[in-house]
């Protein structure tokens, strides 16, 4: 083959790099992947020829070329536009208003608007460098990355297309009827990744259309940059909308992600302003679905970030499997599982490290995810044949079946895998897990989710198990449930000393469950939304304005959520297992008439005071002496919530005045008197040491119904799954019997 250098000496040297500062000062302007193969020349020049010279976009066409031959596609795409064409050398930035071109037996990325070369390899074919490069593009670029693809054979561009349609761009394809080859576009298009398929003459207009859009140069007018939804009333009306429909609420999810899925929507459906998308939406069901979509960010593939299954392979597997018994199962649960690419993954790499051992050990692999949809192919288990460049040849010839224009996953693998449409914060979770892996989930939801989430996936993990998160996530402020045993790869064990974590979850689910056109609204939608941010920043305004001595903060649990001033002298933690009970933290003589007063502003709705409480003296003297108290129960929920809380102020009750004694009668009390009162003072000591210990008992006893019905409910959770998979069994039986 020719040298590249000898193709570039016979066109100008790129153009010095000129001002962005023209479109745009911050590299802000849109870059577009344009894949073709087989007609796409044909298709390119036609999109050429119509596009603006200035529409302030840098394009880049990746050209299936011959490998062994030099290439003078630039040269040729130089004759029909004005923009500068140029073919990719490493290293080389990307300017608005140029044309880049992929040179032969290359694969080309990007980072930082600069282009990366290297050279494609000895694999065989076909190489998806389409896809290579709009993976990189929607990596590096977000939501200004659009894809197109236009005339060619095979699937190349399907991957990457879903890829840059998930973190936010613009992506069209070209009119199957219009194609000299279809095989790339219709690949695109049944993947449901394509918001735009048009001729190619019209894909350079919506292209121009688009790169004039308010969300695109925000900065270009103030009037047209106002479109920022955070705090408006519309984005609560949008809210209120996918919950109805839905049963899903959005509110604390992630409202950068949130923002940039609608500013999306809006971009595609030409909408300029929030207020006209809202009415859109209410007069368009269809849309409302589309966004709900969106929403769902459902970016997954095969063995992504290889890395991480090595360390699985290296350190996870192996102490499962040193820690399990010869007759348990080994249990894998992979939340958001998407479309299963996770799950299979997953599968796959534990067969290969067991080996020989894989058909004496019981394994099961629970995959979930909120889209019936996506759940529906992870239960298929057929993915396009791009997936050649995530699975090795030898995985995918142990691991799959070829289909007709793709790959499906062994029906030995299948079998061992429970899809289940599932919503992680509010219905029941699975339990006894070995291993949980959540990649990429967390950092869509806010810090409030994230900690109910860690919260449950602690209490689905068996002792001693692990949990594995995306590179970008972490346990948070919960490193008293997870100790990190891999921080490069995110992967934490169970703590075994960890305190039993309360959690909520129910087990009304209604019946249909199809999205979104039977609403799945959960009663304890408001569960999920006790964020204590919200909560402390009510709790000071309280205390601030009503109050300034000890108080503790307390859920309908009774357990101590926040806590200020002094509290040592009214409360203690309790020898043994640590816990956040105010009942047990209570000191000796004030449990009863706390635990009295808290159920009774439970029950009334109203603040309880009570008085004058005699207690043994908790101050650092020590010195064991019985302290008067006052305290005041007040009952109040927060913002929308319906968990009920409670605020608990202490005082110290004021000296009582000495009074005046009267004349002392004569006489001295009778000595069988003096016995009396001694016999009845140790008989109500003996019934209050009593009554405590029963006290104690039906804790005991509640807490252990509490744990029976979890785990009631988390066998229920995963039975109904079961049963779903069944039910879908059957129906493939039945279709293939008829």
């Amino acid at each position: 083959m020719k040298s590249k250098a000898t193709v570039r000496k016979k066109r100008p040297a790129p153009a010095k790099p000129r001002d962005v500062s023209q479109k745009s000062a911050k590299n802000d302007f849109l870059i577009v992947a344009i894949g073709a193969s087989a007609g796409g020349m044909q298709a390119f020049t036609e999109l050429m020829r119509s596009l603006p010279a200035d529409t302030g976009m840098a394009f880049v066409l990746i050209q299936h070329l011959d490998p062994k031959h030099q290439s003078i596609l630039a040269e040729l795409l130089a004759k029909e536009t004005v923009m500068k064409v140029a073919e990719v050398s490493d290293g080389m930035a990307v300017e608005p208003d140029h044309v880049y071109v992929i040179p032969p037996n290359a694969a080309m990325s990007i980072v930082d608007h600069t282009l990366h070369l290297k050279p494609r390899g000895e694999a065989p074919a076909p190489h998806m460098t389409t896809d290579h490069f709009m993976r990189s593009l929607a990596e590096d670029q977000g939501n200004r990355a659009v894809g197109v693809i236009l005339s060619g054979t095979g699937s190349d561009g399907t991957l990457g297309m879903v890829e840059i349609q998930t973190h936010g761009g613009i992506t069209f394809a070209q009119d199957e009827s219009t194609a000299k080859y279809d095989g790339m576009p219709r690949s695109a298009i049944a993947a449901g990744c394509v918001d735009y398929v048009l001729p190619p003459k019209d894909i350079a207009h919506e292209l121009a259309r688009t790169a004039r859009h308010p969300y695109v140069f925000r900065d270009r007018s103030a009037d047209n940059a106002d479109i920022a939804l955070t705090g408006s009333s519309g984005l609560g009306s949008i809210f209120g909308m996918l919950r109805r429909v839905t049963g899903l609420d959005f509110t604390h999810y992630r409202q950068t992600t949130i923002v940039r899925r609608i500013h999306r929507r809006m971009v595609v459906h030409k909408i300029e302003k929030l207020d006209e998308y809202v009415k859109y939406l209410r007069s368009n069901p269809a849309e409302l679905k589309a966004l709900y979509q969106d929403m769902l960010i459902n970016v997954t593939s095969f063995f992504r970030n290889p890395r991480v299954f090595d360390a699985l392979k290296s350190q996870v597997f192996p102490d499962i499997l040193k820690n399990r018994s010869p007759e348990s199962t080994i249990r894998i649960w992979t939340p958001g599982c998407a479309s299963g690419e996770e799950t299979y993954s997953l599968a796959i790499l534990l067969l290969e490290f067991l080996g020989d051992k894989a058909p004496h050990v019981p394994i099961q692999f629970f995959g979930t995810d909120v889209s019936e949809s996506s759940i529906g192919k992870a239960r298929g288990g057929v993915y396009p044949e791009n997936i050649r460049g995530d699975v090795s040849p030898e995985r995918l010839r142990r691991y799959f079946t070829q289909t007709e224009g793709g790959y499906r996953i062994s029906k030995a693998i299948r079998d061992m895998c429970i899809f289940a449409q599932h919503n992680l914060l509010s219905d029941p979770p699975f339990s006894h897990m070995d291993l949980i892996c959540c990649r990429n989930l967390l950092i869509y939801l806010e810090p409030v989710l994230q900690s109910k989430v860690i919260s449950l996936f602690h209490y689905a993990i068996r002792a001693g198990g692990h949990l594995v998160l995306g590179t970008s996530e972490g346990v948070g402020h919960s490193t008293n449930l997870f100790a990190a045993e891999d921080r490069a790869f995110k992967i934490f064990s169970r703590r075994a000393t960890a305190a039993r974590q309360a959690v909520s979850f129910s087990l009304n689910r209604e019946a249909g469950r199809s999205e979104p056109s039977a609403a799945r609204a959960a009663n304890h939608v408001s569960d999920i939304s006790s964020n204590y941010l919200e909560v402390q920043k009510e709790f000071d305004r309280r205390l601030l304005v009503n109050f300034v001595p000890a108080t503790v903060f307390i859920n309908e649990d009774l357990e101590i959520v926040h806590s200020r001033g002094d509290l040592n002298r009214y409360l203690k933690f309790a020898p043994g297992r640590p816990s956040l009970s105010i009942l047990k933290m209570a000191r000796e003589g004030l449990l009863l008439d706390l635990r009295t007063a808290i159920s009774r502003a439970k029950k009334e709705r109203a603040a309880v005071i009570r008085k004058s409480i005699r207690m043994r003296n908790g101050n650092a003297h020590g010195d064991g002496a019985v302290l008067s108290v006052n305290f005041e129960v007040i009952p109040f929920t927060v913002g929308k919530l319906q968990e009920d809380y409670f605020m608990v102020v202490f005082q110290e009750a004021p000296a009582q005045p000495a009074r005046q004694t009267q004349t002392v009668r004569s006489g001295r009390i009778s000595e069988s008197t003096s016995r009396r009162i001694t016999k009845l003072e140790q008989e109500l000591a003996a019934s209050q040491e009593y009554l405590q210990s029963v006290t104690e008992a039906q804790e005991a006893t509640n807490e252990a119904l509490q744990s029976a019905n979890e785990e009631i409910l988390s066998s229920n959770e995963e039975l109904q799954s079961t049963n779903e998979e069944l039910e879908t069994a059957k129906e493939e039986l039945q279709s293939a019997n008829e």
